[in-house]
């Protein structure tokens, strides 16, 4: 008898749908532990680490890596980061916030998790939109998607500590802002050349979506 061995392709999809099992499981665990008094601390510190895996499903199934792509992703980082040092120390781009201690270790004042979180916001949306032939066209969509991840996020934020804004008012201008570092960022996207196809981005974004929306109605904001 010849043992069955599975194909290269048929290996891939297995592995696909793993990846998007756990990322179910992932963001449903999630919203049951913060919607739940009793466990929200604990998931709470488990944030990060949220972020981590995210990250690694993403990396773990790029298929773009050549020389460009490390490039784009430390923009995203610095950028996303550098902005919200300014943001954080000027006010300016944002408005007056601070953060909280939910997402761990901070330099500068500002959590160093929040720079793989714009990698990660940047790169899912680009997947989104990287047919488009247009570059300018794609990088408005793509900083449309992302300003209106963030105005789901922001609530949610702001009950969980991520991050309190002064007065407790989310400032109009803190959409602008995230419209424009997005923009700026998914320029540099669409020049970057590197395959931006991943089978897993649609999924995880779908899934961030409704992690957030849900939070949004459990957590009574």
């Amino acid at each position: 008898m010849h043992k069955y061995v599975p194909s290269r392709g048929e290996s891939r999809i297995s592995r696909v749908l793993i990846a998007k099992v756990v990322i179910i499981a992932l963001h449903l665990v999630g919203v049951i532990g913060l919607s739940l008094p009793e466990f929200q601390e604990l998931f709470l510190k488990l944030t990060p680490t949220q972020l981590l895996i995210s990250l690694f499903l993403i990396l773990f199934f790029h298929k773009g890596w050549n020389d460009a792509f490390p490039v784009f992703a430390a923009a995203a980082f610095w950028i996303g980061f550098g902005s919200e040092l300014i943001g954080i120390h000027t006010g300016y781009l944002y408005g007056d916030y601070v953060y909280g201690p939910t997402l761990g270790t901070k330099l500068w004042d500002v959590p160093i998790i929040i720079g793989v979180n714009w990698f990660i916001l940047s790169y899912l949306t680009g997947t989104l939109f990287h047919k488009i032939p247009n570059d300018i066209y794609a990088a408005i969509l793509g900083a449309t998607a992302m300003t209106c991840l963030d105005y789901i996020m922001e609530p949610v934020a702001v009950a969980l500590d991520f991050w309190a804004w002064k007065f407790d008012i989310i400032p109009p201008g803190n959409y602008l802002g995230w419209f424009g570092v997005s923009f700026l960022i998914h320029l540099i996207y669409r020049k970057a050349q590197f395959e931006k196809s991943n089978p897993i981005a649609f999924p995880l974004i779908m899934a961030l979506i409704l992690f957030f929306a849900v939070l949004n109605l459990t957590l009574d904001i």
